[in-house]
This record gives C-alpha cells, sequence and structure tokens, in this order.
C-alpha cells in the first residue's frame, strides 16, 4: 500500500494554558479528498498551519509526503500549497504579477503558459491587471485558487475554498477541484462549513471540537451513524454535543 499523503500523530499546540490541538492523529490517503470541520475555536486552523510547518507543535509529530516537517519540510514544500479567503495576497500588486512572483517561487516551468491556463480556467481574465486590493471577495477567493494551484501541486490544503462565490460560481469550482485531483492524482484536505461541498467531494471527514477528532468517517457512513439525513445535521449533533457518538462518550 501507499504511504499516507499526510500521517499525523498525537499532535497538540498550546499556547500558554490554551490547548488549540490535544492529542489529535490521523492519516490521509493520497489521492483522496479528506474535510477537517469544526465550529469555530475547533482546532482546524491551528492543525492546518502545523501541517504547512507555519507552526511548530507542542508535541507530536506531521509527516507530509514522507517527510518529517519538523526536519526535512524543505523536502515537502515544493509539492504542496494553500489557499484561504481569509489570507491576503500583495494588496498593491497586480493579479497576473502576483501569481508570476508565486510561479517564480514554486520554480514553475513554462509560468506564463501555466499563469495562461489558470486564468482562463477560473474566468479570472477581466481582472488579471488590477491590483489585488482593488477585487470583490469573490474574485480574490478565485484568485487565491489560481495560486494554490500554480505549482500543480500533489497536496492541496484548502480553506473554504468557495466562499464569498455565488452558488454557479462555486459549483463550478468543486467540479474543477475534484477534477484536478482525479487527473494530478492529487491529495486535497479542505476546511469548510459547506456541507454540501463536502458530501460532494471528499472521501472522508475528521470531526474536530475543542482541539481534538471527536469522530471520522466517511460523509455517508456518518450520516448513517447519527441516524441523520444530511452531513449539517451531523456536523450540528456534534457541535451541540447532542449526537448518539457524544452521549455515549
Amino acid at each position: 500500500m501507499s504511504s499516507p499523503a499526510i500521517e499525523v500523530r498525537d499532535l497538540a499546540k498550546r499556547f500558554g494554558e490554551v490547548a488549540a490541538v490535544d492529542g489529535v492523529s490521523f492519516q490521509v490517503a493520497p489521492g483522496s479528498c479528506t474535510a477537517l470541520l469544526g465550529g469555530n475555536g475547533a482546532g482546524k486552523t491551528t492543525t492546518i498551519s502545523m501541517l504547512l510547518g507555519l507552526l511548530l507543535p507542542t508535541s507530536g509529530s506531521v509527516r507530509v509526503l514522507g517527510h518529517d516537517m519538523a526536519r526535512s519540510r524543505h523536502r515537502a514544500l515544493p509539492y504542496l500549497n494553500f489557499s484561504s479567503p481569509y489570507v491576503d495576497l500583495p494588496q498593491r500588486l497586480t493579479v497576473r504579477q502576483n501569481l508570476t512572483v508565486y510561479a517564480r517561487l514554486y520554480a514553475v516551468p513554462k509560468a506564463k503558459a501555466r499563469i495562461a491556463t489558470l486564468v482562463k480556467d477560473l474566468d479570472i481574465e477581466a481582472f488579471i491587471d488590477r491590483p489585488y486590493g482593488k477585487l470583490s471577495a469573490g474574485q480574490k477567493t478565485r484568485v487565491a485558487l489560481a495560486k494554490s494551484l500554480v505549482n500543480e501541486p500533489t497536496l492541496l490544503l484548502l480553506d473554504e475554498p468557495t466562499a464569498s462565490l455565488d452558488p454557479d460560481t462555486a459549483d463550478w469550482v468543486r467540479g474543477y477541484l475534484d477534477a484536478y485531483r482525479k487527473h494530478n492524482g492529487a491529495t486535497i484536505l479542505l476546511a469548510s462549513h459547506n456541507m454540501g461541498e463536502v458530501e460532494r467531494l471528499c472521501d472522508q471527514v475528521l470531526m474536530m471540537r475543542a482541539g481534538r477528532i471527536v469522530d471520522q468517517g466517511s460523509p455517508r457512513a456518518l450520516i448513517e451513524k447519527y441516524g441523520r439525513q444530511t452531513l449539517e445535521e451531523v456536523f450540528l449533533d456534534i457541535a451541540r454535543r447532542q449526537g448518539r457518538a457524544a452521549e455515549a462518550a
């Protein structure tokens, strides 16, 4: 069997007396799409930051694409990328300039052709030469996605990938991401509050609460386990500590 694309063991991060992440362990299979779900403050962003090597764990380990992120993250970083509508790109640079800078940082071969493909695919040609800071929220989301795909990553970490997009564009982006994963054999880990999005895209769901993973499984398996109709109802059960699994604990 192939090694996990992501392997996390007993991961913890404390900020003073606060345990933002508390003993988290999970694996993500290569070529799969996994959702990291939880309410505000559940520990999702902190976990993703440690996967990227932006935060050092208080304890535990993270292996990404077979590399220990505490010791050799430079070996993994060229093959992964990240997108979040809550992390801005340089405001004064145009969209084209931003994408060019990131293409150079990743040493993307034939960068102009790659950028041209993304501009067309994500329909950002109309504002390609507009300063990033002048874009609407939905336009920024599409540019952030283009940035995250510029190096054709093997591992893509996404935080709310369709935030601020209208329903039609959001649906198209989901299809694009799913096609990208299948065509490239890529792995996707996403954090989302859109449960329909998760049901459509993801093979596995990791449910976080108060820094811990409190349940996991496929969307369908979790829906059946909790006796619900949708993943959103499962999410609410867990968040409110009213699910059967929470009661049993």
